[in-house]
């Protein structure tokens, strides 16, 4: 009997065994292109917003990528290298970028701060004047107080302000335009003290800013003044007036011996 050859087929590897594995190139080329938009956003430093996180996304996917290239997963080591370079530069463009426009903004600000200054500050001390000194303003306002003096408050004509025993002095306020343009709805508001206390406004039918009809406009070299009443108690030596000429000008402080 005649016998049959068996015979086995050779094992094969796997298919493809002999291939290389695909590369992982793209983290390298994400690297590459948000590098390249990365610098190009932050040259006009402007774009400092955009630059940074473009440039910090091209760093790390560039690190990443040159890891890859490294441990033979990747092929492309210039692009990933390239991306690395480009991502951290687009950090130091977005970094100067944010410095520069810090420094324009502040620039800025003080140019607009220096222009108020101009148009409604002080132009001179206004803390601690003495009677008949004058509050100068870069607006040409101009603040002046008188020297003070007793003053007899009538019952009849007393409105509020003034306490039984207490003495009242009575100053004069001027308001003067000393610029070359008319100064629209000119304000005031004032606030005393008698040696350091809080003292009220003696109001009656003729004292007072409440009871002043003050000039709508006040013209070039124009003035307008008002006599105000201020109680104090009968041992005070000083009284204090302050007196903001308007909403958008500084206090003055007048130091007023009694």
């Amino acid at each position: 009997m005649s016998q049959q050859m068996q015979y086995q087929p050779t094992p094969q590897g796997p298919a493809g065994a002999h291939s290389h594995q695909a590369a992982r190139n793209g983290l390298g080329v994400a690297a590459l292109v948000l590098g390249i938009i990365g610098a190009l956003s932050g040259i006009p430093m402007i774009l400092f917003w955009l630059a940074g996180p473009l440039g910090l996304l091209a760093l790390i996917f560039g690190i990443v990528g040159m890891g890859r290239v490294k441990k033979g997963q990747a092929t492309n080591k210039g692009v990933a290298l390239t991306g690395t370079i480009l991502g951290a530069l687009s950090l130091i463009l977005a970094v100067v970028g944010v410095i520069v426009t810090v420094m324009a903004v502040n620039k800025a600000v003080d140019e607009v701060n220096e222009e108020f200054d101009k148009q409604s500050g002080s132009s001179s001390n206004i803390k601690d004047l003495g009677p008949g000194e004058s509050a100068k303003y870069n607006n040409g306002l101009q603040v002046t107080v008188s020297k003070p003096t007793p003053f007899t408050v009538d019952p009849n004509t007393l409105i509020s302000g003034h306490t039984e025993g207490n003495k009242s002095y009575k100053v004069t306020v001027t308001l003067k335009n000393t610029g070359d343009k008319a100064a629209t709805n000119p304000l005031m508001s004032t606030d005393a003290e008698a040696d350091g206390k809080k003292t009220e406004e003696v109001a009656d039918d003729k004292h007072g800013i409440l009871h002043h009809d003050w000039e709508k406009t006040l013209d070039p070299n124009e003035s307008d003044s008002v006599e105000m009443v201020f109680d104090a108690p009968p041992t005070a030596k000083e009284l204090s007036i302050k007196i903001t000429p308007d909403i958008l000008l500084d206090p003055a402080n007048w130091k007023l011996t009694l």
